[in-house]
């Protein structure tokens, strides 16, 4: 007897960024997950371009089911969101895509709640930037996190290290309140840090591997790439791109790669030097912080393998 695997429902919380598009290039194709509905967050762009990112990424791909889309409001409390040097003035490299229609939009925070509720502990919401969404949406639904079958957090360091500054990284960095109402609460959660998520590296031949330029898909990795390239080597000193939230896409597509531990952590809001730091209880026998996963390793040469294998299959849409 032949048996048939349900696909995993999700939604993808993102702030588009290159490594986002590519994750939404992965999801939206990949049979294993049934992706609900993607929502916008500022992050790396302001919250009216990541929308936009969103949709126009949806539009490009043209995948065989659309998501529900939920648009990104400003984030409270932090200072303008700049465009990172990385994703380019646009998020996106400067590739141009544009939206053929902007379709109707909720808030982000509505669609997560509508969502979640339609099926209560069977849907992952995969998180690829800051939490402001996920908390927002916890405030709107206070029993939300009881009803959330996994949050995937692509953020926070376990080793003090950021990239924001010193000691936080970006997406907790970006809204570390947010970040400690969701650490603090009960949803579920497996955090892909920042350590793990950076084992993956693609080398200049990754270009060679993205799919034809023919098809949907190929046509915009093949103008976002080469522009990361540019970037790293330009402003990091690299000859090697790194797509942190496409590995961490992967927890919910083959979590097998990743090696886990429970640990007990929280957010620090306050430090001058340390805000946005994500801080780990190491001492034995402390009931200190709040439990949730943590990846501690992955494989990465399977990773990248599995990471050009969903990139491949998106490549099959052509025009």
């Amino acid at each position: 007897m032949v048996s048939f695997s349900i696909p995993r429902k999700v939604i993808i919380d993102c702030d588009p960024g290159i490594d986002d598009a590519v994750a939404l290039c992965m999801a939206l194709f990949e049979p294993r997950l049934d992706v609900m509905a993607v929502t916008a967050v500022a992050g790396n762009v302001p919250a009216e371009q990541a929308t936009l990112n969103v949709q126009a990424v949806i539009d490009q791909l043209d995948p065989p089911r659309l998501p529900r889309v939920g648009s990104a409001r400003p984030l409270e409390g932090v200072g303008e969101v700049k465009p990172r040097l990385l994703h380019g003035k646009d998020g996106l490299g400067g590739t141009g895509v544009e939206v053929s229609q902007l379709h109707q939009q909720h808030a982000a925070e509505k669609i997560l709640v509508d969502q979640v509720r339609s099926a209560p502990g069977e849907i992952t919401i995969v998180c690829l930037g800051p939490l402001t969404n996920i908390a927002r949406a916890f405030h709107r639904d206070p029993e939300l996190p009881g009803l959330i079958g996994q949050l995937i957090l692509s953020s926070g360091s376990i080793t003090a290290r950021g990239n924001a500054t010193p000691a936080a990284e970006f997406n907790i960095h970006s809204d570390p309140y947010a970040a400690k109402t969701v650490f603090q609460s009960i949803a579920p959660k497996l955090m892909i840090p920042l350590e793990v998520s950076e084992e993956v590296k693609f080398d200049m031949g990754f270009v060679q591997q993205l799919p034809s330029v023919t098809t949907h898909a190929g046509r915009l990795l093949r103008r976002m790439i080469p522009f990361s390239f540019r970037a790293y080597h330009q402003h990091m000193g690299r000859e090697r791109i790194q797509l942190p939230d496409a590995v961490s896409l992967l927890a919910a597509i083959q979590p097998e790669l990743f090696e886990i531990q429970s640990m007990t952590g929280d957010i620090e809001t306050q430090g001058e030097l340390t805000v946005g730091a994500t801080v780990f209880d190491r001492r034995p026998l402390s009931n200190w912080g709040y439990p949730l996963d943590v990846a501690h390793q992955v494989d990465a040469a399977a990773a990248k393998d599995c990471i050009i294998r969903c990139l491949s299959a998106a490549g099959k849409e052509r025009f």
